[in-house]
Formats: structure tokens, C-alpha cells, sequence
């Protein structure tokens, strides 16, 4: 056989299976030719993948509905999932500690899980605690008073005693504690290990470098950074001072690695975002730092007013403010935590405390409450039917619970 008659024969062959093939799947007419049967595959080709992309558009249209119809969902009700009478809530105070609520009197620190039942209870003597929580971590003093005890979830960790009144004090992840010791004119800035020993000290006065009014360590407890207050010629100033407790502070005096002073100007509140990030709040704004061994100013941003309250958490800061713009009295701006804003949204609400949990803003008054999320929709806000608002905590999803005069109750927006 010749190769020319072959090389016929063999086409012959794949034109007929061609032929077969595309009447199997094909309802057009018969394919006569190799180049034929090329040319309707790439629009075979073409016709599926427009199919593929329009469903894969409409998948996806799908999902951003979901998502944005889950963001902006608001409730207009709740139930009462549990509760439990509590006789102790108006001598108690109550704070969210490690996903179970951590409450603390003059007698008593407890862990309670959402249902109100003891999970610890230590007992303890003080006339004024107060509790400050980071990470895993729980430092409650005797403001005004001369001890300190250190918790976890496990129940406590250590025992402090100091041996001047005890001003303010801080927590690490690990359990060391920053303190503001007061004597008279004169104050300290103390830093002890859990188990009660003292890591370092440092003397301070009105005079250098000013009345320290509020200091916080770093979460990895290496830094500490206190705000003072000096008042000179009638002029007030505000000076933030960094220190480093590892090998960069050891070779500077007081261990002091930053300081920054800010005249005409009050800074109340300064706290750490985590091991490097940490904002001094000011009556005219804020001012975030950055550095693990030396902090340093990132950003200032300027109030736009009067600033009503202030709130924040790990990740995020929010301002409130007078407004006169439409008929809301108020609007909060919410910022992350490299200073930029994520949302502004005007209120109506009357509320006597605001706060994070667990990403969303809480608002709450005796009689009522308003829950908003980090996108600035409100989801929910009313009354309380069954008794007088002491705290409100978002255990997980739409689930919170409401501390009472009477008792604890767990509810379920929706």
C-alpha cells in the first residue's frame, strides 16, 4: 500500500470518528473536516467558558449579597436565653476575662462562666478593688490600698504587697505588674513579678517629671509608658515617657528609652495595644507610638471637637462627639489601630457608659442599651424589660450577657 493511499485511509478514519463523536454531544450537523471540527470546538470552548464565568459572577454576586446583608442585619427584639439571681450585682463589679466574666467585690475575686455558675472563687480582703485584664492576665488591687492579687483562668497566680498606697496599676500577658505608688508629694513607679518581688522602681515629683496620672506595659512586659502631668507658670503640659526593662533600657538612666512633652495639653489615659503599639489619649485628640525597644510618635490625629467619651480595645480607638449636624446629638468615630478612621456614624442615645466587646461598640443606660459593629450599623437598640443595666458583655454571635441589679441573664438578639 501506498503511503499517500495510507495517510487517506487514516483520515478517513478520524473523520469518521470525529463525525461520531460530535453526534454523540453535538446537535449539529455532521463535521466534514479536521479544521472543521477545530474551529466548533473553540466555540464549544468559548460557549463554556462564558458559561463558567457567569456562573462564577453570579456565585460571587451571591456571597456579597450574604455578606453585606449579615453586615447591615438589625434586630428588633431579644429572648432570654438563661438566668441566674445574683444577690451580690450592686457590690460587685464585672468584667470580661478570657471568654467567661471575672466578678470581684471587697470579699471575693470569682470566675463565672455565661450561665452565672462559679468556675474559681478566691476569697480576699480590700475596700476598693479594681481590676485591670490583659490577655490571660488579671491584676486586682486595693486602690488606695497596699495589696495586689495576680489571676488567670486557673485562679490566682500571685500575691503582691506594697508599702505605699497603690494609686493605679497594670497588667501583662504574663502576669508582671506596673504600679503608681503615692506618698505625699512624692510618687513611684513600681514593677513587680507576680510572685510579689520587685523587678524595678523609680522615684517621681511634681516638679520632674510630673504627677503621673496613668500608665500601661506592653503585652509582652517589657515596656512600660506613663503619662505625666506638669503645671509651670500657670501653663499645663503633658509628657509620655517610655520604659525598657530589657538590654536596650539597661544602659540608659531609669531605664527611660523615649519621652515626649506636649504643652497645653492633658493626656488622661495611655494604654498598649499590644507588645509595640501603644496611644496616649488627649483632651484634644490622640497620639499613637510604634517600637518593641523604642517607641516612637506614628501619627497625631486632631479631636473635631469637644471629645464626650472615649473607647477602645486591642484593635480599634473611638471618639464621641457633640454634633449639631442633622438631629442626632452625637457622633462616634471609630479609628484602627494605625490611626485611621473606619467609620463615622451620628446617634441618639442617651448612655451613661460605651464600650468594645468583642468587636462591637455597647452603649448602655440603667433602662436601655444600643449595640453597634465595627461598620457603624446599629444592631440593635432598646429597652431592658426585666431590671436596671449594671454591664452588658457580648459572649459570641449575637449573644450577650447583662449584668442586673437582681441577677445575670444571657440574651439572644433576633
Amino acid at each position: 500500500m501506498k503511503i499517500g493511499q495510507k495517510t487517506k485511509e487514516l483520515a478517513d478514519r478520524v473523520r469518521g470518528r470525529i463525525a461520531a463523536v460530535m453526534r454523540r454531544g453535538d446537535p449539529e450537523t455532521p463535521v466534514n473536516s479536521v479544521p472543521e471540527y477545530k474551529e466548533r470546538l473553540s466555540r464549544k470552548r468559548k460557549r463554556l467558558l462564558i458559561r463558567v464565568g457567569a456562573a462564577a459572577a453570579a456565585v460571587a454576586l451571591v456571597a456579597v449579597a450574604g455578606i453585606l446583608t449579615a453586615r447591615n442585619w438589625q434586630y428588633g427584639s431579644y429572648k432570654v436565653v438563661s438566668s441566674s439571681d445574683q444577690e451580690d450585682t450592686q457590690s460587685t463589679q464585672y468584667v470580661g476575662f478570657g471568654g467567661h466574666v471575672l466578678k470581684y467585690s471587697g470579699d471575693e475575686v470569682a470566675l463565672i462562666d455565661t450561665g452565672g455558675e462559679t468556675i474559681w472563687s478566691d476569697p480576699q480582703e480590700m475596700e476598693n478593688p479594681v481590676a485591670d485584664i490583659c490577655g490571660d492576665s488579671c491584676v486586682v488591687y486595693d486602690k488606695n490600698g497596699r495589696t495586689m492579687a495576680v489571676y488567670n483562668s486557673e485562679g490566682r497566680q500571685g500575691f503582691i504587697e506594697t508599702s505605699l498606697p497603690i494609686m493605679k496599676a497594670r497588667t501583662a500577658s504574663q502576669g508582671v505588674v506596673a504600679a503608681i505608688l503615692e506618698d505625699g508629694e512624692t510618687t513611684w513607679i513600681n514593677f513587680y513579678d507576680k510572685d510579689g518581688s520587685e523587678i524595678a522602681t523609680g522615684k517621681t515629683s511634681v516638679d520632674s517629671p510630673g504627677y503621673p496620672v496613668d500608665l500601661d506595659v506592653s503585652e509582652n512586659g517589657l515596656l512600660i509608658g506613663v503619662a505625666y502631668l506638669t503645671v509651670a507658670d500657670n501653663q499645663v503640659s503633658s509628657y509620655v515617657a517610655f520604659y525598657n526593662f530589657g538590654n536596650t533600657g539597661q544602659n540608659q538612666m531609669d531605664n527611660m528609652v523615649s519621652g515626649y512633652t506636649y504643652d497645653d495639653v492633658v493626656a488622661p489615659r495611655i494604654y498598649y495595644m499590644d507588645a509595640s503599639r501603644a496611644a496616649v489619649l488627649r483632651d484634644d485628640g490622640f497620639v499613637l507610638y510604634q517600637g518593641r525597644q523604642i517607641p516612637e510618635e506614628t501619627k497625631t490625629v486632631q479631636a473635631e471637637g469637644e471629645i464626650v467619651s472615649t473607647f477602645f480595645d486591642e484593635r480599634h480607638l473611638g471618639l464621641v462627639y457633640h454634633t449639631t449636624e442633622g438631629e442626632d446629638p452625637y457622633r462616634m468615630v471609630v479609628y484602627d489601630a494605625a490611626g485611621n478612621e473606619e467609620f463615622s456614624q451620628t446617634f441618639d442615645f442617651s448612655y451613661d457608659n460605651i464600650q468594645i466587646s468583642q468587636d462591637q461598640i455597647i452603649m448602655y443606660n440603667s433602662n436601655e442599651f444600643a449595640i453597634y459593629t465595627m461598620y457603624g450599623v446599629c444592631r440593635y437598640q432598646g429597652s431592658l424589660k426585666e431590671g436596671s443595666i449594671q454591664n452588658i458583655f457580648r459572649v459570641a454571635g449575637n449573644r450577650y450577657m447583662v449584668i442586673m441589679e437582681n441577677g445575670i441573664q444571657t440574651i439572644k438578639l433576633g
